[in-house]
């Protein structure tokens, strides 16, 4: 503590008894656990959240990365649960709005966090499809299929699977024009 200098010392408030951040010193899980929770919250309409590029990197990071101290874990995996849920209504939000490329950063950023959970998949399927990229949808399906199957040995959800079954139907050697 006696060697910090300029803004570390700044954002401290030493006391005899305790240190803490200063008053002025804002903390970015609060602002980011705040948004996700006004995302997520019902009575809140989506054209109050102003959700932009900079709402999907607010959700996008881990909770101390590469941390697995006991007192921490808990904290850790709260958060990633309550920033997938965000990240999957708020791609839901921009699709609602045509807003396709937000769509699939939001989806990608939920996607990128925990690559085998499926509602996380099926809100990029959604996204990809909504703005017609019916080849991306089927990329993306058939690699989660793999990738689901290599590490769990599971396969998607009828649900997932009927988001894409038409377009599996649809190619060459399936019987379909």
């Amino acid at each position: 503590m006696s060697r910090l200098q300029g803004l570390g010392k700044q954002a401290l408030n030493i006391c005899p008894a305790e240190v803490r951040l200063a008053r002025e010193v804002t903390v970015d899980l609060f602002r980011a656990r705040s948004l996700a929770q006004r995302i997520l919250d019902p009575h809140v309409p989506a054209e109050e959240l102003g959700l932009n590029a900079a709402a999907v990197d607010q959700l996008s990071a881990d909770l101390l990365p590469g941390w697995y101290d006991e007192w921490m874990l808990p904290e850790a995996e709260q958060w990633r649960q309550l920033r997938l849920h965000a990240l999957e209504a708020m791609t839901g939000a921009f699709i609602d709005t045509k807003e396709f490329a937000w769509a699939v950063t939001a989806a990608h950023a939920a996607v990128q966090a925990d690559p085998l959970r499926e509602s996380s998949q099926a809100s990029l399927i959604r996204a990809h499809l909504a703005e017609d990229n019916r080849s991306e949808a089927l990329y993306d399906f058939e690699r989660y299929e793999q990738h689901l199957r290599d590490e769990l040995g599971l396969r998607p959800t009828p649900r997932l699977r009927r988001l894409v079954s038409e377009l599996q139907q649809s190619r060459p050697g399936n019987g379909s024009p």
